[in-house]
């Protein structure tokens, strides 16, 4: 156990679309960002207006996981799944509750659809909040432009040494070529006295 609570934690952000309460608003986007551990997670949920957090402990995570028959790791990495990236085929929603707000998803298992739900409070610091998610959201855009322009380097280094390889390999066939010629050639011509004297 001590291995899992020493486990790196893993961080997500998502931008899901969900139902609203009014039928007749658009639909909104709520970023979701999230710390997955070994057997807990927390959440920081944002419309940009606003701010909510979720801090579920072990006891809680649980808890859950023997409702849904699921070990904990199993509970963990499906809301992972689903709240780390938008899932087409799930309907997201995040509603008011009491003073604070539900954050929902609906999934299948073995033909049935179910629905996981986490209830969030206020940020006690919403603005904090807000601006903590758009830092992570702009720190992994960064971190997707280098990798980008790293793998761009790499594949135009990849594609001058295939053109250097492809001429060097045609250079090759053109001597080998002239070579043969050169060699049939003289070949010819060593043999042309000889049959001069049959």
């Amino acid at each position: 156990m001590a291995t899992a609570a020493a486990a790196a934690p893993r961080h997500s952000c998502a931008k899901l679309s969900v139902a609203v309460e009014d039928p007749k608003a658009p639909g909104g986007g709520v970023f979701v960002k999230a710390t997955w551990l070994p057997t807990r997670f927390s959440l920081a949920v944002t419309d940009g207006a606003g701010a909510w957090v979720a801090d579920a402990s072990d006891a809680e995570v649980r808890l859950r996981a023997e409702q849904w028959d699921q070990p904990v790791s199993e509970y963990l990495a499906l809301a992972e799944r689903y709240l780390a990236f938008h899932q087409p085929s799930s309907t997201y929603s995040f509603h008011e509750a009491g003073a604070g707000r539900r954050l929902s998803w609906t999934f299948e298992k073995q033909g049935t659809k179910l629905e996981w739900r986490w209830k969030l409070q206020p940020a006690p610091h919403p603005q904090q909040t807000i601006a903590e998610v758009l830092d992570f959201l702009m720190d992994a855009n960064i971190r997707l432009s280098e990798e980008v322009v790293r793998k761009t380097q790499s594949f135009e280094k990849l594609k001058q040494e295939a053109e250097n390889c492809l001429q060097q390999s045609e250079r090759f066939n053109t001597e080998k070529a002239e070579f043969e010629q050169a060699s049939f050639t003289k070949g010819d011509t060593t043999s042309l006295p000889s049959q001069a004297y049959v």
